[in-house]
């Protein structure tokens, strides 16, 4: 496939990116500063712009088969608009550029989640969360009502740890306490996601 990855610098999106390369996909990578790439630089093409840029994306979606977000604010807990402000740019710009694949990275606690969450989860999601998490909501809902084959992808607390492939993934997952999911088997799911089509107008919640 051709994929054009959003957050292809951030820590998730680097796991997609190595994925991709590894199974033979034709990798756009998506970022602000090519320089961050470092050595992925070499395996993919890369594309300097904003993602919140309707214009930008556009030009970069063009003659790709899917979309694959793993955009983040790293250790920030102020959304600042990045969610929605991005979420809107892309479905304008793969309406524009004739690409109706997109998988989304969200996060578990997120909408109706919340509701599913644990009393810890709860705690966290509601103070030291509430800013990303109420832009997040926002986004997400753009993107359910896109008319995009969309995939928003809902995982409980990321770790940097490896890929285990032993992840739970249903549109719905009982929780217990502050449960985690490697940045590796996000990836791994999300990439995965892209390439069938179960996932296509679901919401997956993920989490080991």
């Amino acid at each position: 496939m051709k994929l054009l990855i959003l957050g292809a610098t951030g820590p998730t999106g680097r796991h997609v990116i190595d994925l991709a390369v590894r199974s033979g996909d034709s990798v756009t990578a998506f970022v602000r500063n090519q320089a961050a790439l470092g050595d992925l630089a070499e395996r993919v093409t890369p594309v300097t712009g904003d993602a919140t840029s309707h214009r930008d994306l556009a030009a970069a979606a063009a003659g790709h088969d899917a979309i694959v977000s793993a955009l983040g604010r790293g250790n920030s807990v102020r959304a600042d608009g990045l969610f929605t402000r991005a979420s809107a740019a892309v479905i304008g710009a793969a309406g524009e550029a004739g690409v109706s694949r997109l998988v989304w990275l969200s996060s578990f606690g997120v909408g109706d989640t919340f509701h599913w969450s644990s009393t810890p989860q709860k705690l966290i999601y509601s103070t030291l969360l509430r800013s990303i998490y109420a832009d997040k909501e926002i986004a997400d809902e753009s993107i359910r009502s896109s008319g995009l084959e969309w995939t928003v992808v809902y995982p409980t607390r990321l770790t940097h740890g490896p890929a285990m492939g032993t992840y739970r993934a249903d549109d719905r997952l009982p929780m217990k306490g502050n449960p985690t999911i490697s940045r590796a088997d996000v990836a791994a799911f999300m990439h995965q996601a892209a390439h069938g089509g179960e996932w296509i107008n679901r919401a997956a919640v993920i989490s080991d």
